[in-house]
């Protein structure tokens, strides 16, 4: 859709939420303003570009006859070009998931107990990291280790909305880190390696994913680990599996047997929708890199070297050296480095296009 057609829209959206009717059918006034928002910054920079270009012309028109005209061509051109790129930069298709909320699962893997202490490292630097966005989190699901790391966790983190949600942000954590540090179980002070994954799906809606009751078998069992008035004791635990595509979640974080049920769904959506997702970016050839869904060393997307203090991303060649502050959920500098990486690929794949 070129610039044209955009502009075009978004008069037709503004008109058609200008009306009442609309307003009727919440799901219809809700897809009309999220897509007004999307537009909005496009429509606005295009605005004020065709204005500095005429601007432009006449402050040219008019500098042979007072220098002060000369001056004011020289910043409306330094800001015609920034307006542009701005522009160049709106117009690459973005990723509809964007405004998405997510489902963030950290797994233990190579590495024993120790791997179960850097998910737990983990964990707490996404939490803080979000605390620092101003977004909310909900551990769904966990399964602690002995010595009080996890040997997984689910956790749902929830955006304020608009059009950079947490998915924007946190959809380039999935894959495997590495983790190099002497464990506070090794006697000898030697420096170990090991690995966990990460897996970071959108959170699906109801709208986004629909699922037949028929294709699930659902299993009830109790619950294991830590807990107190009435866990361990009754079948709370559930464990749901889709049929169609052998996609298994369980839950048992919660104390009754509908509350684990409704979280196990809330997770299971998020994966079917992420797998319908991948399908069909494999069909249009335009897939992303996978996540590393292995806990494989050797496959591994960061490594958090704690003797250097170093954090090294391996996709974008990241690296700095302020780990203890990045654990602390200091993690812009990284995400950020991620997301203009992916801004270029998708410029250069629109350029070539």
């Amino acid at each position: 859709m070129n610039l044209d057609e955009l502009i075009s829209e978004y008069a037709d959206i503004e008109g058609r939420l200008a009306d009442p009717s609309v307003h009727a059918d919440q799901g219809l006034a809700r897809r009309l303003g999220k897509r007004y928002s999307e537009l909005r910054p496009i429509v606005e920079t295009y605005r004020e570009l065709t204005g500095t270009r005429g601007d432009l012309a006449t402050a040219r028109e008019l500098s042979g006859e007072d220098p002060a005209f000369a001056a004011e061509a020289t910043d409306l051109e330094k800001r015609q070009e920034e307006l542009e790129e701005r522009l160049r930069r709106l117009l690459v298709p973005r990723d509809p998931n964007d405004d998405k909320d997510v489902i963030l699962e950290v797994k233990a893997g190579e590495g024993g107990e120790e791997s179960a202490l850097f998910a737990g490292d983990l964990l707490r630097m996404y939490l803080r990291y979000a605390e620092r966005q101003g977004w909310k989190t909900e551990i769904i699901d966990s399964h602690p280790s002995d010595l009080g790391g996890y040997k997984d966790v689910t956790v749902a983190v929830k955006s304020k909305g608009g059009e950079e949600g947490a998915w924007h942000r946190l959809k380039y954590e999935g894959g495997v880190h590495r983790v190099q540090r002497v464990p506070a179980t090794e006697s000898q002070g030697r420096i170990h390696t090991s690995a966990v994954g990460v897996l970071v799906t959108p959170e699906a809606e109801d709208v986004d994913v629909q699922i037949d009751p028929n294709d699930l078998r659902i299993d009830v069992y109790r619950s294991s680990g830590p807990g107190g008035q009435s866990v361990n004791t009754t079948d709370s635990a559930v464990r749901i599996t889709h049929l169609p595509t052998g996609v298994v979640v369980s839950c048992q974080n919660e104390k009754s047997q509908l509350q684990n049920k409704e979280q196990a769904l809330r997770i299971l959506r998020s994966r079917l929708l992420a797998i319908a997702q991948e399908e069909a970016d494999a069909a249009a050839a335009a897939e992303r890199k996978s996540q590393v869904r292995t806990v494989d060393r050797s496959e591994r997307v960061r490594t958090y070297n704690y003797p250097e203090n170093r954090i090294s991303d391996h996709r974008v060649g990241y690296k700095a050296y302020n780990l203890d502050q990045v654990l602390d959920g200091d993690l812009h500098n990284v995400t950020q480095s991620l997301v203009d990486a992916d801004m270029e690929r998708r410029l250069a794949e629109a350029q070539g296009s």
